[in-house]
């Protein structure tokens, strides 16, 4: 165990973490090598690297969505090494929150139903108090005026930032992004990581965000950087820009 890590309070904990496919097998092939990692509640966090690098793999790892082949994965303290599905499923709903590089909004549903669904699948039914929620995150992500279209009536901007508010429905601690803002223009890439990062920093929620763009990487706190599974480099920033725009309000309770 690397010096330090026994000792940290974290959001996120890797220790030793490998991944391998087709394991036992002739053709196993080890794609991530020992990768020993830590985020801080509220720290903002770019992970770049060429292709095949292998930032999805890990990425994947984090979010509960594969295992890991060797070493410990903990998410808010709590060790997932061991747990079964439904567990694994419970963290995953309850303590992360995904965005891709592609909405995956529900086409048939407008902007508050689709932020509403990370909630129903939980409390398995719509009460007033969701729809608050979601009409809540909406308005801070300056959606509120479009907030009962449906999703293909939207700009890809705006299905962006509505993924973004699904993805903090639960109020998640922890909020891992894989190239958010891949598939839009600069000015819509820009307000969709600007209001990242402003829930960041108003409501401490950790975030990883998935990046090709050294432009917005270099507005994180940190860099990383993976190549060939292994992890190359680790950068802290001082920044001194601020959020702009109004406060994020409370989350459900």
């Amino acid at each position: 165990m690397p010096p330090g890590l026994e000792a940290t309070e974290a959001v996120l904990r890797l220790e030793g973490i490998r991944k391998a496919y087709n394991a036992g097998r002739p053709n196993e092939v080890e794609v991530l090598h020992g990768i020993d990692f830590i985020m801080q509640r509220g720290e903002f966090c770019a992970l770049m690297g060429p292709s095949g690098s292998g930032k999805s793999t890990l990425l994947n790892l984090i979010g509960l969505l594969d295992r890991p082949s060797a070493g410990r994965l903990a998410i808010g303290g709590r060790d997932t090494t061991g747990l079964d599905d439904r567990e694994l499923t419970r963290i995953r709903g309850h303590q992360i929150g995904f965005v891709f590089q592609y909405h995956h909004l529900l086409p048939a549903f407008t902007a508050e139903e689709n932020v509403m669904m990370p909630m129903l699948l939980d409390r398995g039914h719509p009460d007033a108090r969701m729809r608050a929620r979601a009409a809540t995150l909406l308005e801070n992500m300056q959606l509120s005026d479009w907030k009962d279209n449906l999703a293909t009536n939207l700009s890809g901007g705006q299905q962006q930032r509505v993924a973004v508010a699904r993805a903090l429905a639960m109020n998640p601690p922890l909020l891992l992004a894989d190239e958010p803002t891949g598939n839009l223009d600069s000015v819509a890439a820009q307000v969709v990581f600007d209001l990242m990062r402003r829930v960041n920093r108003e409501q401490g929620t950790t975030v990883l965000v998935v990046t090709h763009n050294l432009g917005l990487a270099r507005q994180c706190d940190r860099i990383v950087e993976i190549v060939d599974g292994v992890l190359t480099g680790d950068e802290r920033l001082t920044l001194h820009n601020e959020p702009r725009g109004s406060r994020i309000s409370s989350p459900l309770q």
